[in-house]
């Protein structure tokens, strides 16, 4: 197709599917927020809400809104899941719940800061979109909180149980650093008056990130030890998940870009160009799920699995490089991976697109669209995103 057929298709794809799916079948008129486990025709099948997916659906209604001109009806969802969070996802040491009922009853509380860090975003965007003060505040607030607990884990108020023990085998996770420099750059973004500050936190966030790794390739781990050891004679050690390297090439591309740093450019490049190269599956197409750097056997059941947002994400790395670079490889990547995607997951008779496929691109059965951990984030980035470079295009 030519770019303007794709920019036709994407733009069809989030206002005339994605959008009116989840503003039809997902939005709680009466508890506030939004739900998420849809299934094919929009459905709920359980009501208990995720709590960092009320913030990634506050973020996502107001990007729309500061992308595509003031939009009452997306405002009102970017608050209601705002204020959803506000009014019963926070606990009473400040961390934030993990999962709560329909109505916000808590019910579970995890670990990581994925709540705290979406709600981050969801704040800073829409003080973007409305000059909301309050939001912004909070959006700094839960910023400072994060960051001190991603520098000192000992100051997290929430005292539990670590997974591991301590000791003999103590590693640190690749996810944190990565969706913090995201969070960093999106508050860089809305708030201009601490533009130093998220400058001098982004540049030890990537620091952390190339500690993952793998000396002499593009390689990047989902855990390594403390000092960046690669411990490859444990499997759960030599996982690599194509996609998670496909979306972090993509931040680190944009700090590159708003930095003029060629050689992290450079280097965000060449974990695009192996992590892609390492998870096409050439038999059936599509992007896998897990992969072992060693080539053994991945324990986690689901690695030959085709996921909705390793695709998405590929489909905005691609276009970015193919911006940055002029390189034609890179728009024979998006096309590949677009086509294939559009293709198996987009569910336009129903809307939105589904979420997981067997290897061989059937959805799993019975289909689903959304859960704790899909909502409207992943497949509405990616298409805001791929039309707004595909309009520069």
């Amino acid at each position: 197709m030519e770019k303007k057929d794709y920019l036709h298709l994407f733009e069809t794809e989030l206002f005339e599917s994605c959008i009116p799916f989840w503003l039809k079948y997902g939005v709680d008129t009466v508890n506030g927020g939004i739900y998420t486990s849809l299934d094919r025709e929009g459905n709920i099948y359980s009501t208990d809400k995720g709590v960092w997916m009320q913030g990634r659906a506050g973020y996502m209604f107001a990007k729309l809104s500061n992308v595509f001109g003031p939009n009452e009806e997306w405002l009102k969802v970017s608050k209601s899941c705002i204020d959803f969070i506000n009014a019963h996802c926070i606990d009473t040491d400040g961390r934030m719940y993990f999962t709560v009922t329909g109505d916000g009853k808590p019910l579970r509380k995890r670990r990581y800061m994925f709540s705290e860090t979406f709600y981050i975003i969801a704040c800073a965007e829409y003080y973007k979109a409305t000059g909301d003060k309050e939001c912004l505040a909070n959006a700094r607030k839960y910023y400072d909180f994060c960051l001190g607990m991603y520098r000192d884990p000992s100051t997290d108020p929430y005292k539990i149980t670590p997974k591991q023990i301590p000791g003999t085998r103590d590693t640190k996770a690749l996810n944190v650093p990565m969706i913090l420099l995201n969070v960093t750059s999106v508050l860089r973004d809305c708030d201009k008056e601490r533009t130093s500050y998220y400058n001098e936190v982004a540049k030890e966030l990537v620091k952390e990130i190339k500690s993952f790794n793998v000396a002499g390739t593009g390689f990047m781990l989902e855990s390594v030890g403390l000092n960046g050891e690669y411990y490859k004679e444990t499997a759960s050690a030599r996982v690599i998940n194509p996609g998670h390297s496909i979306e972090l090439a993509w931040f680190l591309m944009d700090e590159a870009k708003y930095s003029d740093d060629q050689e992290l450019f450079d280097f965000a490049r060449y974990v695009f160009d192996t992590a892609y190269n390492f998870g096409w599956d050439t038999e059936y197409g599509g992007i896998l799920y897990f992969k072992d750097l060693e080539g053994y056997p991945v324990e986690a059941y689901e690695h030959d699995m085709k996921l909705w947002w390793p695709h998405n994400e590929a489909v905005i790395a691609s276009l970015k490089l193919y911006k940055q670079t002029g390189n034609e490889k890179y728009f024979d990547i998006f096309e590949r991976v677009a086509d294939y995607a559009f293709k198996h997951f987009s569910d336009f008779k129903y809307g939105e697109w589904y979420g997981y496929l067997r290897r061989d691109g059937r959805p799993t059965k019975p289909a689903c669209k959304g859960h704790t951990y899909k909502g409207p984030f992943h497949v509405l980035r990616m298409l805001v995103t791929g039309i707004e470079i595909l309009k520069t295009l």
